[in-house]
């Protein structure tokens, strides 16, 4: 089961990095099939090691109907291009789902410490949601269609994407038991 220990929310971090990375880069290099089964693997090993798996299920799921929504839209409106495994026109590739996932799996662990911050949640994700996909772009999984017009719209989304999963993972926490 889960451990509580003081390293915990750093290991996910890092273990979330690594996520990250072997997406964004097997994407960008038309084998978006790595990172997934990268993915898979960590969302396996954190709900193996929680207290309350059906707890972080209903998180995931959530949080994965979310991104679904939000990757297609902005898809849809003109905002990002995705350039590389995307399995049908218009929809947002498999490989950003799997990391709304892992996403997702970071809440009741690395970034606990925003449970009762909404409104640094709001200000962490308009910063840091652009930055993340201008990361992905600059490796090649992601394309802005117009930069500064993305990145507005992506700050705009991530101010209003992050205090709400915020709000979720409060609900659902498997983690603590």
């Amino acid at each position: 089961m889960y451990m509580n220990t003081r390293w915990a929310p750093a290991i996910y971090f890092v273990l979330g990095q690594v996520g990250w990375f072997a997406c964004v880069l097997s994407a960008a290099r038309g084998m978006s099939y790595v990172g997934i089964a990268v993915i898979i693997a960590l969302i396996a090993l954190h709900l193996w090691r929680v207290e309350k798996p059906s707890s972080e299920l209903k998180l995931l799921a959530a949080v994965l109907c979310i991104g679904a929504v939000w990757e297609t839209a902005l898809i849809f409106l003109g905002v990002l291009e995705y350039p590389h495994s995307t399995l049908f026109y218009g929809i947002a590739p498999p490989w950003i789902m799997a990391m709304w996932v892992l996403f997702a799996a970071q809440f009741n662990t690395t970034y606990r410490w925003l449970k009762q911050r909404l409104v640094a949640g709001a200000v962490l994700g308009a910063l840091a949601g652009p930055i993340s996909f201008r990361a992905g772009a600059a490796l090649g999984a992601v394309h802005f269609v117009k930069p500064l017009p993305s990145a507005a719209t992506l700050a705009a989304g991530w101010a209003v994407i992050l205090p709400l999963i915020i709000l979720l993972s409060r609900r659902w926490d498997g983690v603590k038991a």
